[in-house]
């Protein structure tokens, strides 16, 4: 049985097994017998690690005895093994020749949060959002077919993330092509089925042993030559396979079903794995296994300890926080309740990121009004519009990076149709540790392209409360995005008054500069204002655009700066170029924003000081602009 651990060690642990173990090649080294004391090792190596730089936690803690089996059992990196929601990939990574890179983990230069294929051989996929694993490793699978390879592909999936129609998708065109593959079910939330123990286990190797496969090959042969037979035979199969087991569903798909079994049981682990290792056609393994498991506050608690941040040592002196306002989804779940008592009509969504969205106060205020879809965006959007079709406001609180998935249903479902849905986009601009697949660096280019679209901005935690209400009043489909974190402290205003639409605010007066902010960039552009004596403008709206403020701020100044945490190409800047283009109003304009590349994972202020998104950042763009004009004037 795996040892529990009670703390998470501060210095690092005694690993001789481990030490042994590298790389996979050096694991297969290894006797069974010595695993189970190998992935006790490696559960609190993992616990050290996390300790030292912080990151997600119970799902990798969950995966320890698979990770081992399915390293232990197949020829990675030959054979191709897809990690599904990568972060469960940690314990992947230890055992794959990054163990002493670990305390880099999430740091800029440093190692991934996730699975990256310019990282590893052993990540043959790069993962950051869910429910990809299938479709990767199916295609992976055909293509070793047409290539004429003996690789097996291998994906392992969550069961949070076989919540989103992506997998079912690619679980109904595997069994259609017949596809050589297997696909592992980590169901850590038992979400699916109960059914574990000792008779599940013993089904299991039977269900999965070559003798098995072979008998009903045979049987198949031989009935199919009797009409009805062999239908009758497949039908009483799969009934009894359904009394015992869980997998009617995935039966019927076109899967050989196997489970669901312990997760943490090597012994039985190994022995089902090499069973269905040589299977043909589509294989899904069910496993049960424990988030958290092996660190007892994690099991407790587990969607606490999801993720935690680095242990600071122990006498380490205490600097004191600089002040700062509450989280920009604090005032959002403040606002979602305040407004729910106001208006009946307000129906909260959010695709499975109840806690990170700040949904909690309203699910349990409001329970008859909050729906959690599961990860399923595209259903999020669409379950949206028909409760706007009936005369609902439904609120969508989603992260930038997951609303990128469901960008067809925004389109084709809400806008074409009008309907009055509010979008509360969190985690816009850089989000940090996690990188560039979750950074929200698209999202004002990709809505503001979107007819009859309202867009908003907000530079701090009260003018993101007013504009949520500007958007739920609003008659047709609203955004707004706002960051992650913390903001500058402003005062919050308790009453539910809605803005002006397209209406941007002077927030500081200058002269030969104006700096265009759309964002939580004005408090550095304040600052940056008072020592060049630029004027400072509070944007608000990417849509509809203040087009009589820009229009004037061009005719008064000679150089306009928009600022935005958003990628500059189609961005709030954009808008800006268009409109004065469109007007022939020819004023030279510097655009400040996210580059043109992914912007890797580091620390957030890291990050935008790398983009040049900073007060200093700010400063000398403006700076090295002014003089090129003058520059070029000088030249004329």
């Amino acid at each position: 049985m795996p040892t529990t651990f009670h703390e998470i060690p501060r210095e690092r642990p005694l690993t001789p097994l481990l030490d042994r173990a590298n790389t996979p090649d050096e694991l297969r080294r290894l006797g069974e017998a010595e695993l189970e004391t190998l992935a006790d090792e490696l559960r609190q190596y993992l616990l050290y690690t996390v300790g030292q730089t912080g990151g997600h936690f119970g799902a990798g803690l969950g995966v320890i005895e698979l990770t081992i089996a399915l390293h232990y059992v197949f020829d990675t990196p030959d054979d191709r093994l897809v990690w599904d929601v990568g972060h469960q990939a940690y314990p992947h990574k230890i055992l794959t020749g990054r163990r002493e890179r670990m305390d880099s983990l999430r740091q800029k230069d440093g190692i991934a949060a996730f699975p990256r294929r310019s990282e590893s051989a052993y990540d043959t996929f790069g993962v950051g959002h869910s429910s990809t694993s299938i479709s990767a490793a199916l295609g992976m699978a055909i293509a070793a077919q047409l290539q004429g390879s003996k690789r097996k592909s291998v994906a392992v999936i969550g069961d949070g993330a076989l919540t989103a129609g992506m997998a079912f998708e690619a679980l109904n065109h595997a069994s259609d092509v017949k596809a050589d593959m297997l696909v592992v079910l980590n169901d850590n939330d038992m979400s699916i089925s109960k059914n574990v123990g000792g008779l599940s286990n013993y089904l299991a190797k039977i269900l999965s042993s070559r003798t098995y496969a072979n008998m009903r090959e045979g049987s198949k042969k031989v009935l199919s030559k009797l009409p009805g037979a062999w239908e009758i035979a497949r039908k009483t199969e799969e009934h009894a396979k359904g009394m015992l087991v869980s997998g009617t569903l995935f039966e019927e798909l076109g899967w050989n079903y196997i489970g669901p079994i312990d997760g943490h049981d090597l012994p039985t682990l190994l022995a089902t794995l090499r069973n269905m290792r040589d299977l043909e056609g589509p294989q899904f393994l069910h496993v049960i296994t424990q988030k958290g498991k092996g660190f007892a506050p994690a099991e407790v608690d587990p969607i606490g300890y999801h993720a935690i941040t680095k242990l600071e040592p122990i006498n380490a002196p205490r600097t004191p926080k600089a002040e700062v306002g509450p989280k920009y989804s604090s005032v959002f779940g403040q606002w979602l309740c305040d407004m729910a008592e106001a208006d009946e009509r307000l129906i909260g969504i959010t695709p499975a990121m109840k806690e990170g969205s700040d949904l909690v106060a309203f699910s349990e205020r409001f329970p008859e009004r909050y729906f959690d879809v599961a990860i399923a965006e595209q259903h999020a959007v669409t379950l949206a519009a028909g409760m706007a079709c009936e005369g609902a406001k439904p609120v969508v609180a989603i992260y930038s990076t997951f609303l990128q998935r469901a960008y067809d249903q925004l389109i084709h479902d809400v806008a074409v149709q009008h309907l009055d849905v509010l979008f509360a986009i969190d985690r816009a601009g850089l989000v940090g540790e996690d990188g560039p697949t979750h950074a929200g660096s698209f999202d004002l280019s990709y809505l503001r392209c979107i007819p009859g679209m309202l867009v908003m901005t907000p530079s701090d935690e009260n003018e993101l409360r007013r504009m949520l209400t500007t958007g739920h009043l609003f008659d047709g489909p609203a955004a707004v995005r706002y960051p992650r974190g913390s903001g500058p402290n402003a005062r919050i205003d308790s009453e539910l008054s809605p803005l002006p639409i397209g209406k941007g605010v002077v927030r500081r007066q200058g002269q030969g500069v104006a700096l265009l902010v759309f964002g939580v960039q004005l408090a550095d552009a304040l600052r940056v204002g008072d020592t060049l004596d630029a004027t400072v403008v509070d944007m608000r709206f990417v849509k509809p655009l203040d087009e009589r403020l820009v229009g004037e701020l061009a005719a008064s100044h000679g150089l306009l700066v928009t600022i935005e945490e958003n990628s500059v190409m189609g961005g709030a800047g954009g808008a800006v170029s268009e409109y004065l283009a469109g007007v022939n109003q020819l004023t030279p304009i510097l655009h400040l924003g996210l580059p043109d590349a992914y912007v890797e994972h580091a620390k957030p202020a890291q990050m935008l000081a790398e983009c040049g998104l900073d007060e200093a950042g700010i400063e000398t763009a403006v700076r090295a602009r002014l003089a090129l004009l003058a520059s070029n004037s000088s030249k004329s």
